[in-house]
């Protein structure tokens, strides 16, 4: 009797611990599907590691704002700057792996700084974020004031080789493409520009509005207030852009190279769920191919610019080799 007992009370907990992972099983498979069609539920943090005003802002916000409109929730801008764009990416790269963190960034600041400033920028593109699209492009432009002793690039250059020490130029920061850009430019003309690094581009604009500096490298986004109002100019430019049609690039000028146009894209956290892409890409794209979202962008000085994922990652790998030579030829790394 008693081993008949013993084999009842068996049994029971066999088919008590089956049902125990047969709903188990359900619940994750409920939850997965759950998460799949509710995703997003709440609103959406994105993080920009600029200054409001910056050409990355305008980009953040305006697709950010077209994409709410589509997922049905908020998409929160959050401005994080500092530490040449390290600080905001970082904050991102450690957030939680839900999907409702994410950031919107130039290249630059998964490349340049990666390559002038690894203490700081210790993240991996390609290992701690996933790629959603590139939305637009803004290109980089050195602009002077209207009253600069100096009218074109080369007047510049030839400005600051006679009075050494007395050009400098505004970037958004060390281990940026501007400062990188800046490098570049010492290095083929020996102007010897001064960098002096701020946190954005308004705080930049204003020092060179009030004579503190000669020169900005920013992008057209950032400074296209000021160039309609006709108190700022550019002297030269990383790409051809329609509206400042004068403006050279330094192939125009008879140099050997340019320095690349800043593009902005949209990232992840690494470890997000798989549905959190599959969700986002595609609304992402819809936005960023939007002729009325192009005009609007246009008319701030940014230029629509889509490409998926996988190019994305590919244009960071070629952008890395380009920078980090012209890193290597300015002395700036072994």
């Amino acid at each position: 009797m008693a081993g008949a007992h013993v084999r009842q009370g068996v049994k029971r907990m066999s088919m008590w611990l089956s049902l125990i992972v047969v709903a188990a099983l359900a619940l994750t498979s409920v939850g997965s599907t759950a998460f799949a069609a509710g995703y997003p539920s709440s609103a959406i943090t994105l993080v920009i590691p600029l200054s409001p005003g910056d050409a990355t802002d305008i980009v953040g916000r305006t697709i950010g704002e077209e994409m709410a409109k589509l997922l049905k929730v908020p998409v929160v801008p959050v401005n994080r700057p500092g530490g040449g764009m390290t600080i905001g990416i970082d904050s991102v790269v450690k957030a939680k792996k839900d999907g409702y963190t994410l950031l919107e960034t130039p290249s630059s600041g998964l490349v340049a700084s990666r390559i002038l400033n690894p203490e700081a920028a210790t993240y991996d593109p390609h290992k701690d974020l996933v790629a959603l699209g590139r939305a637009a492009r803004s290109p980089l432009m050195v602009t002077v004031r209207q009253d600069a002793p100096f009218k074109g690039f080369k007047d510049m250059v030839e400005f600051s080789k006679k009075n050494p020490g007395k050009v400098h130029v505004g970037t958004i920061g060390a281990g940026t493409l501007g400062h990188l850009a800046l490098e570049m430019i010492n290095s083929l003309t020996g102007a010897g520009l001064t960098m002096v690094p701020f946190k954005g581009g308004a705080a930049g604009i204003t020092a060179l509005l009030g004579g503190h500096v000669e020169a900005v490298i920013f992008t057209v986004g950032a400074l296209n207030t000021h160039i309609k109002s006709g108190s700022v100019r550019g002297v030269v430019i990383s790409s051809r852009y329609a509206e400042l049609r004068d403006v050279p690039t330094l192939i125009d000028l008879g140099y050997s190279q340019t320095y690349p146009d800043p593009w902005m894209a949209f990232y992840a956290p690494a470890g997000v769920p798989a549905e959190v892409p599959k969700v986002l890409i595609p609304v992402l794209e819809k936005v960023s191919k939007d002729p009325a979202v192009g005009v609007k962008l246009a008319g701030l000085g940014v230029v629509q610019d889509w490409a998926p994922p996988e190019r994305v990652l590919a244009d960071l790998r070629q952008e890395h080799r380009v920078l980090e030579e012209i890193a290597r030829k300015a002395g700036l790394v072994k």
